[in-house]
């Protein structure tokens, strides 16, 4: 079934310069994060959260850059390609900062370096292909599972110990032409649109494109898995009675986000029929690297 939870007692998103005065390279209230890449060998490695579970991350990009320019180092071969591939400085330091965040975050997660973490494809969710461009993954960690999206200067990650998928979009995107995309929405999905007030549907709209593209990266397909081919629903504030549930297996979870933003997160769950799975959202600190 389709749910949304509350917020957990990690704490809730950020304002859109809450930089938090004890932010020494800590997750939220989590703690401070390896900030020289030497794992506590008091720390269990691997994930340290329920199946059903989620932790979710944002992180304001520009108060973050300068730190994360300076721990650009821990980036991969491929992630330092991508990053000079850009050709807009702003979208270079987009990319850089979030990465870097996600590997610090992964680093904590595993109890090693942020640069020691080995990141692979798995192979496609389409059916019958085999290729591996499908979602992004620890190597030799099956256990820990990860989704990153960026909408412009926010940042969201999501962590668990089954697949999960996140998304975080502007509410500019509606007026540039999400409502074009409306039309490729699940039948329902555009019943249940058409059936809201003209002042709630620009909203709702975007809410139901967050939860498909976390859906479509949980499953590891992205948007080729088809937009109206699975049904993920608006946000469950908005959802009306007659309403189909959401994908057999999963769990679509509404993000409380920025201010101008909607974020959702899809969370694969095995055997946990009756039970609601649990989301805790934190702020994302990053430290520069000690001198």
């Amino acid at each position: 079934m389709t749910q949304s939870l509350p917020v957990g007692a990690a704490g809730g998103p950020p304002g859109p310069h809450d930089t938090d005065a004890g932010g020494t390279g800590g997750v939220g209230t989590d703690g401070p994060l390896h900030r020289q890449g030497r794992r506590d060998p008091a720390r269990p490695v691997g994930p340290t959260r329920p199946v059903d579970a989620v932790d979710v991350w944002t992180l304001w990009i520009p108060d973050h850059a300068a730190a994360a320019a300076a721990r650009a180092g821990i980036l991969d071969a491929e992630e330092t390609r991508r990053a000079a591939g850009f050709q807009d400085p702003a979208a270079r330091t987009r990319f850089v900062t979030s990465h870097v965040g996600l590997r610090v975050l992964l680093g904590d997660r595993l109890g090693t370096a942020p640069q020691d973490v080995v990141l692979v494809r798995e192979r496609c969710g389409m059916p019958g292909c085999e290729e591996p461009h499908g979602r992004p993954a620890v190597a030799d960690h099956p256990g820990v599972h990860f989704s990153l999206s960026h909408a412009g200067d926010v940042a969201l990650y999501a962590l668990a110990a089954s697949p999960v998928g996140a998304d975080v979009e502007s509410r500019d995107l509606v007026g540039d032409g999400l409502e074009r995309l409306a039309r490729r929405l699940h039948p329902d999905e555009r019943r249940a649109l058409d059936a809201l007030p003209p002042a709630a549907r620009r909203d709702a709209l975007l809410g139901c494109w967050v939860r498909k593209e976390a859906f479509l990266k949980g499953i590891g397909t992205g948007l080729p898995g088809g937009v109206g081919a699975h049904h993920v629903g608006l946000a469950a504030a908005l959802a009306p009675p007659w309403a189909p549930s959401g994908p057999d297996g999963w769990a679509l979870l509404d993000v409380p986000a920025p201010a101008g933003c909607q974020a959702a997160v899809a969370l694969r769950r095995e055997g946990t029929a009756g039970r609601l799975p649990t989301m805790r959202t934190s702020r994302l600190l990053l430290a520069p690297p000690p001198d």
